[in-house]
Formats: C-alpha cells, sequence, structure tokens
C-alpha cells in the first residue's frame, strides 16, 4: 500500500510534533489531496495540532483557477480559515520577505509532472532559496513523479535559465519533487534547512503505472491541461508544441496529448516519421485525428492531427520517447514542408522572456530548433548530442534516488 508524503504526516503523530508550536505555510494546487481526496489545506488544519498560518499557490492557483498559460493569480484571503493565501505566479514569482515572514516552516505539496519545463519545480527552488535567505525550513511532502524515472532530452545550456528552465537538467528527469529538491540544494549551493517526507510503498519501476500507482490512487489534474496519466507520459515531448505554431490540442478534451494544423496532412506526417525514425515512435501508438479547438490556436479551424497513446497494451515504459518522438514530427513538417512557418516568432514572450524564441526557451537552448531546421540534419545527430546529456544526468542523479 503506497503512502504519499500528506498522507504520512498526517498519520503519523511523531512527524507532526516536529511542527508543534511553529507557523506552518502551505504550497499546494488542486492535485494536494489525500488518499481519501480531501484537500491539504484542509486535511492539514483538520488535524487541530497544525498552526497552518499562510498557503501558497503556484501557477494556476491554489485552487487551479487559471486555464491557460500565462495567466496571473491574485493574492487573497481564504474565506474559511482567514488566512493569506499568497501567489507565486502574480506580481512575483518567488516568495518576498513579507511573505517569507508570515511561518517558520513551509511544507511543499505539489504533484509534479517529472519534466522541467514544469514550472513547479521552479517554485521549489525558489522557495528554497529564499528560505536559505531567510532562515526558514522547508519540507516536501513527496508525490510519485508519474513519468518514472526515464532520463530523456537535451540539458539546458547555461544563460538560457527561464521561470520554465530552473537548472542544467534533461527534459525528462526522472526524479520525484523531493529528489530534485536535494539536487537544487547541492547545485545551487544552498545553506537551507529542508527534509523530504518520503513516500512508502512507491515503485517507480513497476507496472503498470511505472511512476504513477494507477491501481491505487486516482489522478487528479495538477493544472488545468493535465487531465491524465497520458496527457503526463507525453508531456515531456507535446509541451514543446507551445513553442510551434501546431496547435498542441488546447481548446479541446485531449490538450498535450495530440498536434497537429488546418495546413498538415497528418498521415504524410507520420509515414515521414516513420521513414526517418521507427525507432523513436516505440512504446505508444500514434493514431489519427481531426479536431476543432474551441479556443487557442487554430481556434475554428478544423485541423488535421496525430494524437499520441501513451497508455493500455500499446504503452512500453522502457521505450516510450515523448521528447524524440515529438521532435521528429517537427522534423518531419520541416521536410515535407520547407517553408512551413513552424515556430512562433519572438513577439511570443513565452513565460516573460524577451528577444528569443519559445522553442528555445522551452528546450533551454537553440540546438533542437537549428537540427530540426537543418534538411541535411538526421536523427543520429540529435541522438548524439542527447544522449550524451542524458547518460551524463544518469549518473549525476545516482545520489539523489530515494526509491
Amino acid at each position: 500500500m503506497i503512502k504519499f508524503g500528506i498522507d504520512r504526516l498526517l498519520s503519523e503523530p511523531e512527524l507532526r510534533r516536529e511542527l508543534a508550536g511553529k507557523r506552518v505555510a502551505l504550497v499546494a494546487h488542486p492535485a494536494s489531496v489525500t488518499a481519501g481526496l480531501q484537500h491539504s489545506l484542509d486535511a492539514l488544519i483538520a488535524t487541530g495540532d497544525i498552526n497552518i498560518s499562510a498557503a501558497f499557490g503556484p501557477q494556476h492557483g491554489l485552487k487551479g483557477d487559471k486555464q491557460d498559460n500565462m495567466v496571473e493569480s491574485d493574492d487573497y484571503t481564504d474565506p474559511v480559515y482567514n488566512i493569506p493565501v499568497f501567489s507565486l505566479y502574480g506580481e512575483v514569482r518567488r516568495p518576498t520577505g513579507q511573505m517569507m515572514s508570515t511561518f517558520d516552516i513551509v511544507l511543499v505539496d505539489l504533484q509534479d509532472l517529472g519534466c522541467r519545463i514544469y514550472t513547479f519545480i521552479t517554485t521549489l527552488l525558489y522557495i528554497l532559496e529564499e528560505a536559505a535567505a531567510h532562515g526558514k525550513t522547508v519540507w516536501v511532502l513527496d508525490r510519485p513523479n508519474p513519468a518514472g524515472r526515464p532520463i530523456e532530452g537535451l540539458t539546458l545550456r547555461e544563460g538560457w535559465e527561464s521561470f520554465v528552465g530552473a537548472g542544467p537538467i534533461p527534459m525528462r528527469h526522472g526524479l520525484t519533487l523531493g529528489e530534485l529538491g536535494h539536487w537544487f540544494i547541492d547545485h545551487f549551493k544552498l545553506n537551507v534547512d529542508y527534509r523530504v517526507v518520503e513516500m512508502q510503498g512507491y515503485e517507480p519501476n513497476k507496472g503498470q503505472g511505472f511512476g504513477w500507482p494507477s491501481d491505487e490512487r486516482i489522478w487528479i489534474n495538477p493544472s488545468p491541461n493535465a487531465a491524465n496519466l497520458n496527457m503526463a507520459r507525453a508531456y515531456a515531448g507535446t509541451v514543446m508544441l507551445e513553442g510551434a505554431t501546431l496547435s498542441e490540442g488546447r481548446g479541446t478534451t485531449r490538450p498535450l496529448e495530440l498536434f497537429g494544423a488546418p495546413d498538415i496532412d497528418a498521415r504524410l506526417v507520420m509515414a515521414e516519421m516513420e521513414r526517418l525514425a521507427p525507432k523513436w515512435l516505440r512504446g505508444c501508438k500514434m493514431r489519427e485525428v481531426w479536431f476543432e479547438p474551441t479556443f487557442h490556436k487554430h481556434a475554428g479551424s478544423m485541423c488535421h492531427g496525430v494524437h499520441i497513446h501513451a497508455e493500455g497494451g500499446f504503452y512500453n515504459h522502457d521505450d516510450f520517447q515523448p521528447w524524440r518522438l515529438q521532435a521528429l514530427a517537427f522534423k518531419a513538417i520541416r521536410r515535407l514542408y520547407p517553408d512551413y512557418q513552424l515556430w512562433r516568432g519572438t513577439e511570443f514572450k513565452y513565460e516573460y522572456t524577451n528577444d528569443v524564441l519559445a522553442i528555445d526557451v522551452i528546450n533551454g537552448g537553440s540546438l533542437l530548433r537549428e537540427w530540426v531546421d537543418d534538411l541535411a540534419a538526421m536523427p543520429s545527430d540529435l541522438d548524439l548530442s542527447a544522449k550524451a546529456d542524458e547518460d551524463s544526468w544518469g549518473e549525476e542523479r545516482q545520489r539523489y534516488l530515494l526509491y
């Protein structure tokens, strides 16, 4: 039986005793729930022996009220508990001194997706940095990495740090949030009181969930467009679509599981992908789809596209490579339509960056885009660069594995 960090804290009085007499803050979102689906804020206050003095919401808010990317949340006072709820995706991205003064210990209870670009890991880094500066304590109530242990993608290059690029890690890092916190502390040389309330019974390499205990815990959206485990598995690839003119399915019921546009032939794209690098397509099933987004890119236009199914009998955990699959889709489109305007321009200020292409911000450098746009470059060229980064990270992260 698996126990997440929040469930251990609630069920083990000796853990809670360490919080006695302290002002405690909580960082949470809609997926911050107990095994019984009670929100962590309600559950912690209900214990009666934890003094919750403040709460923080990351991107999309404590309650997940903001649907799209780059939509900020405001601070407010919780109407039930009369405590301040601070937004870490509003006027500020990192907690201010005034916010830090409201607690002694902060509990971080966030469901992550295991992808560098998912902003909750950057929020954790900023909290650790500010806790080090203000002498505060940070506990991560650990949760599974639904993408499991596989590593994939290029490492973020120096100078490309952003809110979607917290440090030199690959796109799929294969760590839990608690494990990643230990890496942040070592890498950035932070002097901070840090603890992970580890999960019990977590087996990231065990089927059927391979990272997500699907036989024991249901899926709750950690952000509005993270609707299921298939999305979580595909996300390390499909998130790159946010830097492309192709639709990633926002405005449909299956966002970030598919891609398409009104002016591509998805059958030709899939055939070209198969011809170029069939090994990169293993572990899942691609299916031709038609869809009409109700909002966002290509709203109201019929798109021809591809749905990625990393689920059911089609899923092979060891073979699936979502980052390579999506890179290959870009490559196939570039080869089929050499003049296609594939990338969103610099006028699109992705996560508030300036004068850079969103696709480069997402990938932590320009290498992937340059590989796509170079008609002479082959899959083996990208594979060579990525594998060096992946192997290096595999060695580096070894000492941080808790499970």
